[in-house]
């Protein structure tokens, strides 16, 4: 529920699927951004801003970050992540992107840079 209005948000029900059929390398990051003890930084999955569902958000500091998959390198995959990006950097937020077997293979430098990016802010 809202706390402002009392109303739900309609958006609820599909973050919560999103949440649970998270891709492996959405889980693993996770599980580092849980544990981040950066004072007022708190990252929220799958959060609902305007028509889209960015991976990780941590509101207070605008930072998106977007874990993409294989789909997202064909011409159609890059435009609508264009698209995507340019609305969230409208809406005044930065966003980090990085493909699974970034976060896969090498999640310390995937972390380090996401954490880099926070204290820029």
């Amino acid at each position: 529920m809202n706390d402002k209005t009392g109303r739900s948000d309609p958006r609820t029900p599909r973050a919560r699927k999103l949440r649970r059929e998270a891709t492996p390398a959405e889980r693993k990051l996770w599980t580092q951004l849980r544990q981040l003890e950066i004072k007022n930084v708190h990252f929220r999955r799958q959060a609902p801003i305007g028509p889209y569902f960015a991976d990780f958000a941590c509101h207070r500091t605008r930072i998106v970050v977007e874990i993409d998959g294989a789909q997202h390198g064909f011409d159609d995959g890059r435009l609508r992540d264009q698209e995507r990006t340019r609305f969230l950097e409208t809406n005044g937020y930065r966003v980090l992107r990085f493909w699974n077997h970034e976060v896969l293979r090498n999640l310390e430098s995937v972390v380090d840079t996401i954490c880099a990016a926070l204290y820029q802010t």
